[in-house]
């Protein structure tokens, strides 16, 4: 029996998000910054007689009873993918423990998470050394948010969001995170987004390509969370709160318990609140706590995938 092998690796917000012109394909153009938040799924993996899939963690009964625990679960797929590239015909089963710390289909990047600690946890275990590239390349075809749980920091995703490029020396932000009961399906708040603009007469194949945000990237490198505060925007949100307006309320509480901005990550429904410090932020959760939401302090930027210990 193999010794057991653990890997970490981080939920994500998006903190900025434009949403360019419809593709022929279906899919959008889109520019994405994302940021790796300090809230880490754990993967242990071990040698098994069959292929196995356990979920446990700070989240609820209902979340948890929501994660597949079958070889449909992405986790046995990374599993598959490392045996692909390391041309392993018979692979041996692998038991994985997830322990979950991101709230579940929140838009949280929480199963890339377990993913990408899957991918760097299995070729550990079967010492297949898949090269840093491959594995990049092998996370894309998994999901297009896996390279970016791999890398962590924070990045500029650009084309579909999978194109990834680093933003260096990106100071401390802290944020409060409200994840919703409801999930939002994220091809419905794209075909509102495009109904909304083609009801303000703009064609949604015609929208210019997104552009670099330099204002927002000198904020981030500046540590001034009120110059970030006024760069954040998000195209989807307009269309998610259509679909779920009490996803404006929840922002108006956190503004009202001190927020310096309060957006929707990406297509919803999780709700992220930037706080000007730890203190801020704590005090923000507990107010929203009080009156009833789930609020999670964390911060950001946080590494990537790591192995914690095996």
């Amino acid at each position: 029996m193999s010794n057991p092998v653990t890997v970490s690796a981080p939920g994500k917000i998006n903190i900025l998000f434009k949403v360019g012109a419809l593709q022929s394909d279906g899919y959008h153009e889109v520019l994405s910054v994302y940021q790796a938040l300090d809230l880490r799924e754990i993967v242990t993996v071990t040698s098994s007689e069959s292929w196995q899939v356990t979920v446990s963690g700070a989240i609820s009964a209902e979340q948890i009873q929501a994660v597949p625990t079958g070889e449909d679960n992405l986790v046995v797929r990374a599993a598959k993918s490392i045996a692909e590239l390391a041309k392993i015909e018979n692979p041996h089963p692998v038991n994985f423990e997830i322990t979950k710390n991101v709230p579940v289909a929140g838009g949280m990047g929480g199963g890339s998470a377990d993913a990408a600690a899957a991918l760097l946890a299995v070729d550990e275990l079967w010492c297949t050394g898949v090269d840093g590239e491959a594995l990049i390349k092998a996370a894309a075809e998994l999901g297009a948010d896996i390279p970016f749980a791999l890398l962590g920091g924070t990045a500029i995703g650009v084309g579909k969001g999978d194109h990834l490029e680093s933003i260096d020396n990106v100071a401390r932000l802290h944020w409060v995170l409200v994840p919703m009961d409801a999930g939002l399906s994220t091809p419905r708040v794209y075909a509102k987004l495009d109904e909304m603009r083609a009801a303000r007469g703009e064609d949604p194949r015609q929208i210019p390509t997104p552009v670099q945000p330099e204002q927002l990237i000198a904020a981030l490198k500046s540590g001034d969370a009120r110059e970030v505060a006024k760069n954040l925007h998000n195209d989807l949100q307009e269309a998610a709160i259509a679909l779920m307006p009490e996803l404006s309320i929840t922002m108006h509480a956190g503004l009202a318990a001190g927020a310096l901005a309060a957006m929707v990550s990406g297509s919803g429904p999780t709700v992220a609140m930037l706080a000007e410090s730890q203190a801020a932020a704590e005090s923000i959760a507990n107010h929203l706590a009080f009156e009833g939401y789930i609020a999670i302090p964390t911060y950001g930027p946080a590494k990537g995938t790591l192995m914690e210990h095996n």
